[in-house]
């Protein structure tokens, strides 16, 4: 059995973080979103990943290295463009052989791991194994269509009238019949080989197709306000340790971590929240559902359920709600005169200024 992890693409709907950054590495409470997905894998019993990779391919070999940290072994895929799912089926054609796998998606955020799901197709044995789960607005997504005995019936990829509340979410588990239909499908209207086309195939063909549907957390991580639900979520699960320094005139209330090296002088921080290694967080406030990266400077400021990125300096602000700072990025008032904004900003950015 082997994992592919899909670790290419532009991060468009995360921009600009994305234009300087693999969205797959953006942190969720400090820790890239990449590595919650390879962990899963191991945990699930898997030992062999093959990551595809694209233009960011350098940062993440950086990051995840040779995969020993996951307890994995890793191989990188490159890929020429993103061209849909199936596409980075088929070019992983080689790396996968005739093995068993699982796709999972690198920015797909899923609680509880793939172990119960992995674990049920070794023992069922379908062709393919889909997970699913029920969303609000199923057109953002590749939808199932279920009969009564609860079969998949049919796929559409972002249809503009869903047949089902069901959205597939980015976890699939493949025997080697899936490379028979990625071979056989030709680009949808987007231009892409769609990977409900390639199931669909395989449905159309007589395969046995299987689904559960996820009743646990479950978020496509694709845009900013869904980075931030996932990090409210993951520190809501946080337990409370101080490895760093916190003085007299401060006060930590509630599930808050204060990593080794940081330094908290007349802050209050209330939690669930962390503080990274060697970051600095002096007068200010500290809001719930807020991640500080290492090496962060926050003062005289307030901050709360936002991301804040390594190296990145909030000063003298106040005040700051539902945000994502970049890296290296300086926060800090504007000038009283003249009365005027000052904005260096990248492509596709969205700010909100009080007239």
């Amino acid at each position: 059995m082997k994992a592919l992890v899909l670790a290419g693409g532009s991060g468009t709907r995360l921009r600009p973080l994305t234009h300087t950054s693999a969205k797959q590495l953006v942190p969720v409470a400090n820790k890239p979103i990449l590595f919650y997905v390879l962990e899963g894998i191991a945990a699930a019993g898997v030992t062999e990943a093959g990551v595809i990779v694209g233009d960011t391919a350098p940062e993440i070999r950086d990051a995840v290295g040779d995969g020993t940290a996951f307890g994995l072994s890793v191989t990188y895929i490159p890929q020429d463009r993103p061209l849909g799912l199936a596409h980075a089926v088929r070019t992983a054609r080689d790396w996968l052989g005739d093995d068993d796998f699982v796709m999972y998606l690198g920015d797909n955020f899923l609680v509880g791991g793939i172990s119960e799901q992995l674990a049920a197709f070794r023992r069922d044995g379908p062709d393919a194994q889909i997970m699913l789960t029920r969303v609000g607005d199923p057109s953002a997504f590749g939808v199932a269509e279920l009969d009564e005995a609860g079969h998949v019936v049919r796929l559409e990829e972002k249809p503009p009238y869903p047949k089902s509340d069901l959205a597939l979410v980015g976890v699939y588990f493949f025997t080697p019949v899936i490379h028979e239909a990625v071979a056989a499908i030709r680009p949808s209207a987007r231009g892409e080989l769609e990977i409900t086309d390639a199931i669909q195939w395989l449905i159309d063909h007589g395969s046995d197709v299987r689904s559960s549907v996820v009743t646990g957390y479950w978020k496509d991580t694709g845009n900013a306000a869904d980075m931030l639900e996932v990090n409210r979520s993951v520190l809501d699960r946080l337990d409370p340790r101080c490895e760093g320094s916190v003085d007299d005139a401060s006060e930590l209330i509630g599930r808050v971590v204060v990593e080794a090296g940081a330094r908290v002088t007349r802050s209050r921080i209330v939690g669930p929240a962390i503080i990274g290694r060697g970051s600095r967080v002096e007068g200010s406030y500290v809001g719930p559902f807020t991640s500080v990266a290492d090496h962060c400077t926050i003062a005289d400021s307030e901050i709360e359920y936002s991301i804040v990125l390594s190296g990145a300096t909030i000063d003298g602000v106040r005040r700051i709600e539902a945000s994502m700072i970049g890296r290296d990025v300086q926060v800090t008032p504007a000038p009283r005169v003249p009365q005027a904004h000052r904005l260096i900003l990248g492509d596709h950015s969205k700010v909100q200024i009080r007239s």
